[in-house]
């Protein structure tokens, strides 16, 4: 690192900030590669070949590099970029494009020489900005990976998901995504409600499995509220200025022990399922009474029902017609995003004026027995348990 150094550049307020790819407007993230330039690459100058370091052009700020760029435009195609991830220095072979939308005033970019969608924003970030994105571009990339070379080897993915993933449209486990309120800067407040609001629900009769919580970077816009969905770079690209990234609580849960698939069939006449729903707290879908003679009775639900309801849990809805009806995240205001009741409503509705039969998952305690008229629906959930000895401790 002796001969390398960075160079900064202060504004009006001192803030010492360094050149650096701000973005990139390639959407597709899952293409990048370290040989492209990446949101957090700081760069420390550029080359029309890639010789001795003393040929280098040093870059100061994004005002003097596209006036740079702008000269030699016309008189090479490619050039070589000398940037800074991490600890190291990486040559990149670039393109000198013209940003899109400068036409009264020419400014000139860098763009991927092997993909002309891969363009460069450049901007002037502080080195924690640079540091951030970095982090978020590493995760996207993997360039940190070293190991053994890989091959790809055959897989019947369709055969172990009809036999290890009874409902195909199930992916078992679920999570949710609390990002922190306006104003809540502590990461350990955030995760404090995150717990809260699992205890809660267990506490309340929903039967969670805990798996495990993690942190996750989250970009947010200043301009409109977050959504509770993780906004991906790409879609994001042309309001880049009003982006700002916060650290959220991603906690991975199991719904029960095991998921029980029922269906119920309507007969001719019936009006209704026989079922009623209500909304927890926690926004958990559960059933709160079970008519006798109904769809809903015959699938085996009311088994279910009084079973729990017996020992104070709640018979808890975790998918209708393979789609999730759980909690999926929280907002910035402290709202949960939950899913549609009216629109639940209308999909039994539907299938009852249809003579339709519908399919639902009850989520299940360790102790429930499962109804014997479904005994090969249920997706257990547990681990399975080691029939090899354990070694002595």
């Amino acid at each position: 690192m002796g001969k390398y150094r960075f160079i900064f550049k202060k504004d009006m307020n001192s803030v010492q900030t360094l050149l650096c790819v701000k973005r990139v407007k390639q959407e597709a993230s899952e293409e990048w590669d370290e040989s492209m330039p990446l949101p957090g690459d700081i760069i420390e100058g550029f080359s029309e070949t890639n010789d001795a370091d003393e040929f280098f052009v040093p870059a100061k700020a994004k005002s003097e590099l596209r006036t740079q760029l702008g000269k030699i435009n016309q008189q090479v195609e490619t050039i070589w970029l000398k940037i800074r991830r991490g600890d190291s220095v990486v040559k990149l072979r670039v393109r000198v494009v013209q940003e899109r939308g400068s036409m009264l005033q020419r400014k000139y970019t860098i763009r991927a020489a092997r993909d002309d969608r891969h363009v460069a924003i450049l901007g002037d970030l502080t080195f924690e900005q640079c540091t951030e994105l970095q982090e978020m571009s590493r995760k996207v990339v993997n360039v940190d990976c070293r190991g053994f070379s890989k091959k790809g080897v055959k897989y019947d993915w369709k055969m172990k998901v009809a036999t290890y993933l009874p409902d195909q449209r199930s992916p078992v486990v679920s999570s949710i995504l609390f990002p922190p309120l306006q104003g809540e800067y502590s990461l350990e407040a955030t995760t404090g409600r995150c717990m809260s609001w699992f205890s809660a629900a267990v506490s309340s009769g929903v039967p969670l499995v805990f798996v495990n919580i993690q942190t996750e970077q989250i970009l947010i816009s200043e301009r409109t509220n977050f959504t509770g969905r993780e906004l991906t770079w790409g879609r994001q690209q042309n309001h880049a200025a009003t982006m700002q990234i916060v650290q959220g609580i991603r906690l991975w849960f199991l719904p029960g022990v095991a998921e029980v698939l029922l269906e119920m069939t309507p007969e001719p006449g019936e009006a209704r399922f026989g079922m009623d729903i209500k909304r927890t707290e926690e926004g958990f879908i559960c059933v709160y009474s079970v008519a006798r003679g109904s769809a809903a009775d015959r699938a085996g639900m009311r088994h279910l029902y009084e079973e729990a309801n017996a020992i104070g849990y709640l018979l808890v809805i975790s998918r209708l017609e393979g789609k999730s009806v759980m909690p999926s995240g929280g907002s910035c205001e402290g709202l949960l995003h939950c899913c549609d009741h009216n629109e639940l409503g209308e999909t039994l509705i539907s299938a009852i004026d249809q003579t339709e039969g519908i399919q639902l998952h009850i989520m299940v305690w360790p102790s429930q027995t499962r109804p014997a008229i479904t005994p090969a629906t249920a997706a257990t959930l547990l681990p399975p348990i080691s029939t090899h000895p354990q070694p002595p401790l």
